[in-house]
């Protein structure tokens, strides 16, 4: 094979609950994450050398972006290269689409496309559960953007399983042009919980709804423990969450550890009016509209 592109999905957290800090610095999480339409492509093309190249959206900020050679892709090969004991070349072109440092997890779901491209084009046959190996060597949330769909994610977030979701989910997401430090807000999570638990508490009723497919159980249900320290070094996501409210949202919430906030509608229509809201109340945001669950990595074009 001379080449092919392999896409992946951005995630959102449905409900993300954060342990106190272990001995190790590390927190055990509890997550339940959903895979959403927003999307990086990632083309890869026999060549001699790796090389990485990237285009992104006319709202990424291109400055976010690593510098050459520390890009998740060079990871992705050398982690692929070590496994099978040989070279992983390839000349690499990113599309990207998913913001950058939003908490939507677009790096992760390049080192996921990546591992599946570079795999694919090498015709190195690693197995599922390797791919899922490496994929948490990459990054907490690598393995559940191979996977897709719906899951729940434990331990750092890399031990996902796939969770029943009967429901067609509709969300407004809203990046900022700002990223935020995930361990600055981890940081003032714990200052701010002292007192949180060792192991965070299951998310029984995030879980209950998606099986049901019932969208206002789901909005009561959830919730991110890392939203109060992310608005509060950033009070201009609280509002961002009161105006989306107002619109006529059925909930919203900082993804992950932010800044991005989505906000959960009743249906694809009722995105597009939230959307435009939004988008009035000041034209500079950047506002899309995503559907859920999607697919985790794959092959697009070969």
């Amino acid at each position: 094979m001379s080449g092919l592109t392999v896409r992946a999905a951005a995630k959102i957290n449905l409900l993300l609950g954060v342990g106190a800090p272990r001995a190790d610095g590390f927190h055990t999480l509890v997550t339940v994450y959903q895979a959403v339409s927003l999307y990086d492509d990632i083309t890869v093309e026999t060549a001699g050398d790796l090389t990485v190249s990237t285009e992104v959206a006319p709202y990424i900020d291109a400055s976010h972006l690593p510098p050459a050679g520390h890009n998740i892709v060079d990871r992705a090969a050398a982690a692929l290269a070590a496994h099978h004991g040989r070279p992983v070349t390839a000349d690499v072109h990113v599309d990207k689409s998913i913001p950058i440092a939003g908490g939507l997890a677009g790096g992760s779901a390049d080192g996921a496309a990546a591992l599946l491209a570079l795999d694919r084009l090498h015709d190195l046959g690693t197995t599922d559960d390797d791919l899922l190996l490496l994929a948490a060597g990459l990054g907490s949330d690598v393995p559940f953007a191979l996977v897709g769909g719906s899951a729940l994610g434990e331990g750092h977030g890399e031990v996902v399983t796939r969770v029943d979701d009967r429901g067609a989910w509709w969300w407004v997401v809203v990046p900022s042009e700002e990223g935020m430090s995930t361990p600055a807000v981890y940081r003032h999570h714990d200052e701010l919980r002292p007192d949180a638990p060792e192991v965070p508490g299951a998310p029984d009723e995030v879980i209950a709804a998606l099986a049901a497919g019932d969208v206002r159980r789901l909005a009561a249900a959830l919730h991110n423990d890392l939203e109060q320290a992310a608005c509060d070094l950033r009070p201009d996501l609280a509002q961002l969450i009161v105006e989306g409210v107002d619109a006529g949202a059925l909930r919203g919430l900082v993804s992950g550890s932010g800044p991005t906030c989505v906000f959960l509608c009743e249906s694809g229509d009722h995105a597009r009016v939230v959307a435009g809201a939004l988008t009035a109340a000041d034209e500079r945001r950047v506002v899309l509209v995503a559907h859920g669950p999607v697919a985790g990595a794959h092959v697009v074009e070969a």
